[in-house]
């Protein structure tokens, strides 16, 4: 019954886990583009993904707070150099903005500081609302 179990668990978890991170092509700049139900489908795990994240918004202050999604850090993407260290090299980072401008610069530029699991949501917080996902408010 336990060999069965976890030969259900590896099942389920195996493509998961190829479709999780690292798996999409990757981008003259250093980064990789993850369609939203890619980011949503990591997300959704929270933390007990086997692949640890950090879901980046890097639009202002101001877009931030008319709606984000749940969890994610914000740094604009003006002061992200400067802010750097604040960033975990460790975790695979989801980077949004709006429409996916930004975050493309944004995750260039984590990337040419050495950042290597960086992901940039295609069509920002625009495309997640649009699939129906969740964003919150402050």
């Amino acid at each position: 019954m336990k060999q069965l179990m976890m030969a259900i668990s590896l099942a389920v978890a195996l493509p998961i886990l190829a479709a999780a991170c690292g798996m999409g092509e990757q981008t003259p700049e250093g980064y990789e583009n993850a369609s939203v139900q890619h980011v949503y489908q990591h997300w959704k795990q929270g933390d007990a993904s086997p692949i640890p994240f950090v879901v980046l918004d890097v639009r202002t202050v101001e877009e931030y707070r008319q709606g984000h999604i749940q969890g994610a850090t914000l740094i604009p993407v003006q002061i992200l150099e400067s802010r750097l260290a604040s960033v975990p090299k460790d975790r695979q980072v989801y980077v949004y903005c709006h429409s996916g401008v930004r975050s493309a610069r944004a995750a260039a530029l984590l990337a040419r500081h050495g950042f290597t699991r960086v992901e940039n949501m295609s069509g920002g917080i625009e495309a997640w609302k649009q699939a129906g996902y969740p964003v919150v408010k402050e």
